[in-house]
């Protein structure tokens, strides 16, 4: 669940952006080993919150523990509507691109409407019940695993491409802090799937041993696996190629370069099967967390409801709902940036919980201790924190409007917390 989380659309997409933004190969292949050392510092800080607090809901239940009921709410709040939400329509928005470089006579309908096709198939398969879901996910999960490690050995194996790409940059001035965070928010976009598997850890068996080793193993594999992909790109074509417009299909460019246009045809069923996975894994994780709230009575009752087979469906189709209200309202770029801002934060927030409960539940039971603590959740918290600051002063607008979404949350607290104590003064 984790790898199919995270190898979505981005590393497919992204890199694009990075090329027409910054210029310089190796500065673009230094920020996602970045990325990559960031993720897997948040995996090893995660994996010590799932392991001793085992519940479904993820930051939800960490930062409810630590800072109180109001941000568990918020963190709540903005997976639904940032954190799942406008991840899950930017990635089903990039395989409706793909869908059409493969398909070129679904020029027509358009890449917004083939993504909401994808939405809606994917939240009949997961309303359908846990077992075949799941069942689903790992079979989808292991073909687009095997797919992308192929297209990358025939990438280099083909001989056509060329390393000194590499050394080759555009006339593009210098990356300042802003610009390299931008492009950071790009990479741990591609990442943000890594700490997917802490909203399931009520329902994995003995979290406290297969938690850490699935985060933090997958999070390294998923890091070396993008470092080749992007080689490959640069092994394919020089920046100022990947950086031409269309900028955002930069995996079906390399391919065409390198394996020809039938090949590359085959390179693009297979982007967008695991784009596909991706999309079903974030629309499977998301409800847990909406399901937790429920059942602690923060968000109303009728979204912890499940099926005969234990499928949070009202949940599901919520989730789904608000989808594709943001696929129909945003680019895949400004979707991109309007969920990493918000991310960031909370996920720096989440991370925080570990030096908090550390000094504030001392007693508390931890199958697995972050080491060496406190330095890597406080490098994780800074790193975010920075990036944050420096992609709003950059993209003021998605920003602004991911910030404005999350303090929309603080009223639909008041107001259902005064419900509920309503309903318990009268008996309700």
């Amino acid at each position: 669940m984790l790898v199919s989380n995270a190898v979505g659309s981005g590393i497919f997409t992204t890199t694009g952006f990075q090329a027409r933004d910054l210029g310089d190969p190796r500065l673009i292949i230094a920020l996602w080993a970045i990325g990559g050392a960031l993720a897997v510092a948040g995996a090893m800080s995660y994996a010590e919150l799932g392991a001793a607090l085992p519940r479904v809901g993820g930051e939800y239940v960490y930062l409810r523990r630590s800072f109180g009921p109001l941000w568990g709410f918020l963190s709540g709040w903005t997976s639904f509507t940032i954190g799942f939400g406008a991840a899950i329509a930017a990635t089903a928005v990039g395989f409706g691109h793909y869908l059409i470089a493969l398909f070129p006579s679904l020029a027509s309908t358009g890449p917004a409407a083939l993504a909401l096709a994808l939405v809606w198939m994917l939240t009949g398969v997961h309303t359908l019940g846990v077992e075949r879901g799941g069942s689903f996910q790992r079979w989808i999960t292991v073909l687009k695993i095997a797919g992308i490690g192929l297209l990358v050995l025939a990438a280099f194996a083909s001989g056509r491409g060329d390393l000194g790409h590499l050394a080759q940059r555009t006339t593009t001035p210098g990356a300042g802090f802003g610009t390299a965070a931008v492009a950071l928010v790009f990479v741990l976009y591609s990442f943000s799937g890594w700490n997917a598997a802490g909203y399931i850890a009520g329902e994995i068996r003995d979290p406290g041993r297969s938690l850490p080793r699935a985060m933090i193993g997958g999070t390294v594999f998923i890091t070396l696996l993008y470092i080749a992909v992007n080689l490959a790109y640069f092994y394919a074509l020089p920046v100022d190629a990947l950086a031409a417009d269309p900028v955002l299909p930069v995996a079906e460019k390399a391919a065409r370069a390198l394996l020809g246009d039938v090949a590359a045809a085959a390179v693009v069923t297979v982007l967008c099967l695991s784009i596909a996975a991706a999309t079903s894994s974030m629309i499977w994780a998301g409800p847990r967390v909406y399901w937790a709230m429920a059942d602690d009575g923060v968000a109303p009752l009728w979204l912890g409801r499940t099926t005969r087979s234990d499928a949070p469906a009202p949940a599901t189709v919520a989730q789904s709902v608000w989808i594709s209200f943001l696929i129909l309202s945003g680019t895949f770029e400004q979707l991109v940036i309007y969920s990493g801002v918000a991310l960031s934060l909370f996920s720096a927030a989440a991370v925080g919980s570990v030096i908090v409960l550390r000094h504030r539940e001392p007693q508390l039971l931890r199958p697995y201790r972050v080491a060496p603590y406190p330095w890597v959740p406080l490098a994780y918290v800074t790193v975010s924190l920075w990036i944050a600051l420096h992609a709003t002063l950059e993209r003021p607008l998605e920003a602004l409007a991911s910030l404005a979404t999350v303090a929309a949350g603080v009223p639909f607290y008041v107001v259902w917390t005064r419900y509920i104590r309503m309903g318990a003064v009268h008996g309700r």
